[in-house]
């Protein structure tokens, strides 16, 4: 036990009673001890020994005795009983720039928010802006805070990698040394997290594209450099290895290190059982006579597949579809006619329903399905009925003024506790369609959580599931349901499921759309979006859906206009 281990545990009391709303003085004594303690030259184990500490002044005999408790037991009760009112993650909040302990506890007690994921998506969705001691700027300067912190946790979402992978593709095309250039690895197959970023290039002059590899604008720091192999850090934190391989072996390369290790454990065992032999190199014959083949599709012909997609190469069946010749048409972003999930200036956006509707039209949808946070989700600015007839008329005369493009008139409501929605029959019944979320009480039982949707489920207006385990990647797990059971019901009652396309979402799970297709459930992706970026989204979304076998049928978002609206209109 040394001074610091002494200073940090006084520091950290401190910061709990500030978080807690305490006596200003209470922490303000702890902090006085610190620096009490910082600048003390003599030897504090003596001090604690010879029952000496307390003469100093600013320490006294409560702090004296809690030291000292520390110092000899290696714990200290009153910090556990303190840190115990509060969850664990809490305290890494303090490690963003900006973020005090009294701004951790506004936004614990007035928005719940417990982790950095939390923090950031808050700031992503507008809602710091009206919180005390907060502010338009002050939010930003959080979110920039942490984008610093998150540099150096090693997993990143994959909108993130996939944005850092395409500055560094931007760099190299420009050689001309360069025959190819793909993106391998996880990153690839559109996994929703990413540890690193794999590029291949094909190219007859490594030295030259290693040169500029590494001395991309993009590079923090560089980690090795290699004949065939170099590997960087980006500013981002994002470790990003390099493979040049020769031309006539990328088809081979690109298929080994795109993965996954379980697809090609898989697909290694089928080319042996041809008499094959297949790895990163080549495929091989009996005298090691390599089999040339142009790219990735003639080389999954020679084993007797139809091309399987990198987003399915996850060893769930790919290979004997494939062998089949029953691999699904994936969805495609091109398939995507209109958008729902959709939040403007009435609740939590930051844009009015004419600049979505606007900006919807200008990326080729046909109707935009609005939908604003129902009366419970009061921190988000929920609507009452009031705001709900104000917004209908507005739509309606939005709709009158604007071409080639319908908005339609939703609601994101809270599913209470009790499993039932937001507003009265009455009411819910006038809506074109209702997306049903949960917002709130995350802490119920698997089967009290699991009861709370069935019964949304069971509900005539709902039309939509929002994202249905309410997890937030890389920061909150999904809240415990029974996702079999909902499915199950879902598919009863005819009911969609939402892929949010949200990246720090992605749920439902891809892992589950497979099982949910063959059950019958239709889905739908919606972005989620606050604000006009939020369209971009969608991109991600229906990676997620090709990666769960979703094809352009099985999503209600590829309907035109007239058949969304029948769809809607089929349960009346």
């Amino acid at each position: 036990m040394d001074k610091k281990n002494i200073i940090d545990i006084l520091n950290r009391i401190g910061e709990l009673l500030e978080i807690k709303g305490e006596s200003p003085f209470k922490s303000r004594a702890y902090y006085n001890a610190v620096r009490i303690l910082e600048n003390l030259n003599e030897d504090i184990e003596t001090l604690i020994k010879e029952d000496r500490l307390k003469d100093l002044k600013g320490i006294g005999d409560a702090l004296n005795k809690k030291i000292t408790e520390y110092y000899t037991t290696g714990s200290l009760k009153y910090y556990e009983d303190l840190k115990a009112e509060f969850p664990e993650s809490l305290l890494e909040l303090l490690n963003v720039p900006g973020v005090g302990p009294k701004k951790v506890g506004v936004l614990y007690k007035q928005l719940g928010i417990k982790t950095i994921g939390e923090l950031e998506y808050a700031c992503i969705e507008n809602r710091l802006v009206e919180l005390p001691g907060f502010g338009e700027k002050t939010q930003k300067k959080i979110l920039e805070g942490i984008g610093q912190y998150k540099k150096y946790q090693g997993k990143y979402l994959y909108s993130e990698a996939y944005g850092q992978a395409g500055i560094i593709l931007e760099h190299l095309k420009t050689l001309k040394g360069i025959r190819k250039i793909e993106i391998a690895g996880s990153l690839r197959r559109r996994k929703e997290v990413i540890g690193d970023i794999d590029i291949l290039v094909a190219s007859d002059e490594p030295e030259i594209v290693m040169d500029a590899f590494t001395d991309g604008d993009y590079v923090r720091d560089v980690i090795a450099i290699g004949e065939t192999k170099s590997s960087i850090y980006t500013n981002y934190g994002i470790q990003v290895d390099l493979r040049v391989i020769k031309p006539d072996e990328f088809p081979y390369a690109l298929q080994y290190f795109t993965g996954s290790k379980e697809h090609n454990v898989s697909l290694r065992h089928r080319a042996k059982e041809m008499g094959l032999k297949m790895n990163e190199y080549g495929l091989f014959k009996e005298d090691d006579t390599n089999i040339l083949v142009a790219d990735e599709s003639e080389l999954y012909e020679v084993l007797g597949l139809e091309f399987i997609p990198p987003e399915l190469r996850e060893d769930m069946g790919e290979i004997e579809a494939a062998a089949n010749h029953s691999l699904p048409e994936l969805i495609t972003d091109e398939d995507i006619k209109g958008i729902f999930h959709v939040h403007t200036v009435y609740s939590d956006g930051s844009c009015t329903i004419e600049e979505m509707a606007h900006k919807a039209k200008e990326l080729g949808y046909s109707y935009l399905g609005i939908t604003d946070h129902s009366q419970s989700a009061y921190y988000a600015g929920g609507l009452k009925l009031d705001d709900i007839l104000r917004q209908w008329e507005e739509i309606d005369n939005i709709n009158k003024t604007i071409s080639d493009i319908r908005i339609l008139k939703g609601i994101e409501s809270d599913i209470l506790p009790d499993g039932s929605l937001d507003y009265p029959d009455e009411l819910l019944k006038e809506f074109d369609f209702i997306i049903g979320s949960v917002h709130s009480n995350f802490g119920l039982s698997e089967e009290d959580m699991t009861e709370r949707i069935i019964r949304a489920l069971n509900n005539p207006y709902l039309t939509i599931l929002g994202h249905p385990t309410g997890r937030l990647l890389l920061s909150r797990e999904g809240y415990r349901i029974d996702m079999r059971r909902i499915m199950e019901e879902a598919a009863k009652n005819k009911k969609v499921i939402e892929i949010n396309a949200n990246p720090y979402r992605l749920d439902m799970d891809w892992r589950l759309l497979k099982t949910g297709k063959e059950m019958g459930i239709k889905f739908v992706i919606g972005p989620d979006a606050h604000n006009l970026q939020g369209f971009y989204d969608v991109k991600y979304g229906v990676g997620i859906a090709r990666k769960g076998w979703l094809e352009a049928a099985d999503v209600i978002n590829c309907m035109g206009l007239d058949d969304i609206i029948r769809e809607f209109r089929k349960g009346e």
